[in-house]
């Protein structure tokens, strides 16, 4: 945060800045609350009904963007499996939240994650991986950003800023829930910052581990992230997650300690026969069905070309720089730096990941 370190407590206690203002207006729907996931204190400004009716509402919009769902039922099952198996290991109420798993029919390179429990991954990353403690890792690394509510944290810091720029509290906070409900590609290009991503990378490593999947599984994703953005055109993934290569650094460190006679051990999975025939086989022929060579399927996902015909969001917004519609979307808190200084000023919007920002990545 330029420079300047501070607690989860403190950093809470400057953005209750905001919330002092929309409690002023009657409009407080939140406020500073302890996560049972992270255990520290966060700024929810969204209730956890709102938070549920923003994921069901975006949901369809995005499964449209992206190409819909991938067409093979038995590939979906997979997917939802793992994912459910991870849910079940979450915090507090959290494994009761309508947690859905979406296996996207998009050779981009990405996954994400919506309010309230929808989790999406592209059958191009998945298509990447060599074994199933890669997909938990994922998905749970996802289910993470779910459960640690980051989106309704950012949100929240967005609406502040807007707040102190001058908008009435009840009309910011309800505009820019309406606007990301509307909208829902806003969420994924909702940049997360670099503690907020190692935070996801954490709990995807807690939640695999506890369903007894290898937590070295998350290893191998960030070796596919590393050798994806040596591509032309870097997958839309990295546009909002921080650099891979600081990643793989804390992924590596976390091995060696908390889960130190736990990584690669018999006792957890990587079920990599299992994942082979059964999922890589099956994609590979669907692929097969749809006249895409794996080749071609493979340099759409490394980003050595685009994907012809698709929609992506990332990417998309990347070509619109310099346009209105980025504008917009940047003036609505599409990608919120909170910059906290020790007289609690808070900064100014910006675009795109700013790895400065203190407090997240897949």
């Amino acid at each position: 945060m330029n420079g300047v370190s501070m607690s989860p407590t403190k950093r809470c206690a400057a953005a209750v800045l905001a919330g002092v203002v929309l409690a002023l207006t009657g409009a407080m729907g939140g406020g500073c609350v302890k996560n049972a996931a992270t255990g520290r204190s966060q700024l929810a400004l969204m209730s956890k009904s709102e938070e549920l009716s923003l994921g069901a509402q975006a949901q369809p919009q995005l499964v449209q963007e992206f190409g819909g769902k991938v067409s093979d039922t038995a590939l979906q099952a997979y997917v939802t499996d793992i994912g459910k198996k991870l849910a079940a290991q979450t915090e507090a109420d959290n494994p009761g939240l309508p947690w859905e798993f979406t296996f996207l029919n998009s050779d981009v390179i990405n996954a994400f994650a919506l309010p309230g429990g929808k989790v999406f991954i592209t059958r191009g990353l998945a298509s990447q991986m060599k074994d199933e403690a890669e997909l938990a890792h994922v998905l749970g690394h996802e289910v993470g950003h779910v459960t640690a509510r980051h989106t309704n944290e950012r949100m929240s810091q967005a609406i502040g800023a807007q707040i102190l720029a001058g908008a009435a509290g009840a009309a910011a906070r309800n505009q820019k829930i309406a606007e990301v409900a509307n909208n829902a590609s806003q969420i994924v290009l909702l940049s997360y910052s670099r503690d907020q991503e190692s935070e996801a990378d954490s709990l995807g490593m807690r939640y695999m581990t506890r369903a007894g999947w290898d937590p070295a599984g998350a290893e191998g994703v960030m070796k596919i992230l590393i050798n994806a953005s040596q591509g032309q055109r870097p997958p839309e993934m990295l546009a909002t997650h921080p650099n891979p290569e600081l990643r793989l650094e804390r992924v590596r460190k976390e091995l060696s300690t908390v889960y130190l006679g736990v990584a690669n051990t018999p006792k957890y999975l990587r079920n990599e026969e299992r994942f082979r025939t059964q999922f890589l086989t099956r994609l590979r022929a669907l692929r097969a069905q749809e006249g895409m060579s794996e080749e071609r399927a493979t340099r759409i996902a490394l980003g050595s070309i685009g994907p012809s015909g698709s929609w992506c969001a990332h990417c998309a917004a990347e070509e619109r720089k310099g346009t209105e519609e980025l504008q917009a979307a940047v003036q609505a808190g599409a990608s919120v730096r909170t910059n906290v200084n020790a007289n609690a000023k808070i900064g100014t919007l910006s675009g795109g990941f700013d790895d400065s920002v203190g407090l997240h990545a897949p």
